[in-house]
C-alpha cells in the first residue's frame, strides 16, 4: 500500500474522531470552563492525551498541509479550554 493510501485512511479515521468524539467532548469541557467550573483529574488527563495526540501527528500534516488549519484551529480550542481551567484553579 502506498504512503499516500495509508495516509488517507489514517486521515479519515482521525477525522471521524474528531467529529465524533474529540469536539463534542472539547466543547463540553469548554462549557464546564466557561462556567467557571475546575476540571476534574481525569479531564485534564484527557487534554493531556489530546494534546500528546495532536503532537504525534506532525509529520501526517507536514505531508498533507491541507489539514494544517484545521489542526491548528483544535490545538486552539484545547489552549483555550486549558488556560481556562487554569485561570479557573487560580480562583
Amino acid at each position: 500500500m502506498s504512503q499516500n493510501a495509508n495516509d488517507a485512511g489514517v486521515v479519515q479515521a482521525l477525522l471521524d474522531r474528531f467529529n465524533t468524539q474529540r469536539f463534542p467532548r472539547a466543547m463540553e469541557l469548554k462549557a464546564k470552563v466557561d462556567r467557571g467550573d475546575k476540571l476534574e483529574n481525569f479531564e485534564i488527563d484527557y487534554l493531556a492525551e489530546v494534546l500528546a495526540d495532536i503532537r504525534s501527528i506532525k509529520a501526517l500534516v507536514n505531508r498533507h498541509p491541507e489539514y494544517e488549519a484545521l489542526v491548528v484551529k483544535g490545538m486552539n480550542l484545547y489552549t483555550e479550554i486549558t488556560e481556562k481551567a487554569l485561570g479557573n484553579e487560580s480562583k
